[in-house]
């Protein structure tokens, strides 16, 4: 057992270096390999950060949709709200799908709009009218979006007090179903690109292992056991996907400010976490690149020895 701990350092190093020099004895494969694996791993890298961008939009609108009913005027309570207005809050409350109910007043209502134009640079032309045009109004905040037919179906059977519902309905299917579209093809498309790597890669290591062939029948003649001559190749593939993650790593750092520009202004409302998503991307790539490059060379080494 001690003799085996201490032979372990030398049959690292030896490993090591008989994976590096195996690298470039068949460079055109090796960086055909690690070529296709950067692309592999920068269109992972990608299709990572727009989910989590896509992610995050979908939570952060999922918060923000509410349903909005208009109420009907009534006169004398323009900014007030009415008996059976809080009794209708009320009903909604005690529903378990409603997180919960704001009253929205004419005068509110009118301030917002007011706001909204002085945002955009628009003028103001409410002041010239006789009368505030805007209804008072019940937001309703849902605990899940996609739970909302009991808090319309509610809001619409008081049709006494509530001129209209908008619907939600569009608004939540649409952002659903666009990233279940968006992620579905993204994974699809990187499992293709994933089995083009890994049908490379095994095919560069078994080209090193045949171009060895006699030598490997040489060292099984002296007592070479299996794990002698698989784990040099196994790091060689090791190697190839090192090398494919570091350098798509560095294209993803030079594409780094341009990507964070891109990423604000396409989600410019959202409280995306940029440090933890770095750290994220370094750690997926990394161990997927290294992951594919040894799982190609043990498949492609154990089909050899297993002959």
């Amino acid at each position: 057992m001690l003799a085996a701990l201490l032979g372990f350092p030398r049959f690292l190093a030896f490993s090591l270096g008989r994976a590096w020099r195996g690298f470039w004895r068949n460079a055109l494969m090796s960086l055909a390999a690690t070529a296709t694996m950067v692309l592999m791993l920068v269109l992972l890298a990608g299709f990572w950060l727009v989910q989590a961008g896509l992610g995050a939009g979908l939570s952060y609108v999922e918060e923000k949709v509410e349903v909005v009913a208009d109420l009907r005027d009534a006169p004398g309570a323009e900014d007030a709200i009415t008996v059976p207005a809080a009794e209708l809050m009320a009903r909604l409350v005690a529903d378990p799908s409603v997180r919960s109910v704001y009253f929205v007043s004419k005068e509110e209502a009118l301030a917002r709009f007011r706001a909204r134009l002085a945002e955009r640079g628009q003028a103001d032309i409410t002041g010239f009218l006789d009368r505030n045009p805007l209804p008072a109004s019940l937001e309703v905040k849902l605990v899940d979006p996609r739970r909302y037919e009991s808090a319309v179906e509610t809001l619409r059977g008081a049709d006494e007090i509530v001129e209209q519902v908008v619907e939600v309905k569009r608004l939540v299917e649409m952002l659903t179903s666009v990233t279940g579209v968006l992620r579905t093809g993204g994974a699809v498309l990187l499992l293709l690109v994933g089995f083009t790597v890994l049908f490379i890669v095994v095919n560069t290591i078994r080209l090193a292992v045949v171009a060895r062939a006699n030598e490997i029948e040489i060292m099984r003649l002296v007592g070479a056991s299996d794990a002698f001559i698989r784990w040099p190749f196994i790091f060689e593939g090791a190697f190839v996907g090192l090398a494919g993650a570091l350098i798509a790593l560095a294209l993803l750092a030079l594409a780094a400010g341009p990507l964070s520009d891109l990423m604000y202004d396409f989600f410019r409302v959202l409280p995306l976490e940029l440090g933890s998503l770095q750290r994220d991307v370094v750690v997926l790539v990394l161990g997927t690149g290294v992951g594919l490059g040894t799982l190609g060379a043990w498949i492609s080494v154990r089909s050899y020895l297993g002959r």
